[in-house]
């Protein structure tokens, strides 16, 4: 594992707890919501950056995704 797909891996952790406590998510809605969004997509791309990012950073991309259905 790289680095890169280390951090990914643990920016992921971190988005799924955070829906878990905030949105009151059971683990599998979490990771469900977090794998088929774009927010997760852009997280995986490399050249986004988004790996290097906080997670309470990240999360405001996911929160407003699923509060309008868009990245924008």
């Amino acid at each position: 594992m790289t680095d890169v797909e280390y951090m990914i891996e643990c920016m992921t952790k971190d988005l799924v707890i955070l829906l878990m406590e905030r949105r009151h998510m059971d683990i599998e809605d979490a990771f469900d919501t977090l794998y088929n969004s774009d927010t997760f997509k852009k997280l995986q791309d490399v050249r986004s950056g988004l790996y290097f990012q906080s997670p309470l950073y990240v999360y405001d991309f996911l929160e407003k995704e699923i509060e309008t259905g868009t990245l924008a």
